[in-house]
């Protein structure tokens, strides 16, 4: 645990560590995490629907998260009432946009449905998908990586229906060279899942 522990760091440690002299600037890392679909359409697969004829499009709507998701640090649950940022870990982007677009090119490798997943769109879609994403993180305690999505889906008739989605795999070392692959994993198999279940109506 004390290996574990020493890859994190703390949220607000930095600013406890202030010396003398200031930078204005950090310098970059040496590189990025992203979302990387496992699933996704051919090269030259496309569909289409007009205004009149929107049935087979799917709006998938801004993604909601909680305050720690809305950086673009890896969080870690250290305790149950401790939250840690993985040290060396960073996406290119926050996680809700990354999310969003897993989504959107997890569904339309699922057939000719017309997906929407940007915010300037002229047509109105029959199926909205929203939801919140509550975690994407790792937890220290079990040395698990966890992707969890509060789902919500608007039909064509108006109805509306919920569902929460998760995936873990554990097993996985506080480092962001194992943490950053086994959450794209993670991310891909709630994608899928949330795809079926939009597929099935």
């Amino acid at each position: 645990m004390a290996k574990t522990m020493g890859r994190i760091v703390l949220v607000g440690a930095g600013a406890l560590a202030l010396s003398g002299c200031l930078s204005l600037g950090a310098e970059p890392p040496e590189s990025l995490l992203t979302l990387s679909p496992s699933a996704s359409p051919v090269a030259g697969a496309g569909a289409s629907a007009s205004t009149e004829d929107n049935a087979r499009a799917i709006a998938v709507l801004p993604i909601d998260t909680p305050a720690k998701l809305d950086v673009t640090r890896v969080p870690v649950m250290v305790s149950d009432t401790e939250l840690a940022y993985l040290q060396e870990a960073f996406w290119v982007e926050k996680p809700a946009r990354l999310f969003r677009r897993l989504l959107g090119d997890t569904l339309r490798a699922r057939g000719n449905t017309l997906v929407l997943d940007n915010d300037d769109t002229p047509i109105l879609a029959a199926q909205t998908l929203r939801g919140t994403l509550r975690e994407m993180g790792y937890d220290a305690a079990t040395s698990s990586v966890v992707v969890r999505y509060d789902a919500v889906r608007t039909n064509a008739d108006g109805t509306v229906t919920s569902r929460r989605f998760e995936a873990r795999e554990s097993g996985v070392l506080a480092e962001a060279a194992s943490v950053g692959p086994a959450l794209n994993r993670a991310a891909n198999t709630v994608a899928g899942e949330v795809a079926e279940w939009m597929s099935s109506g």
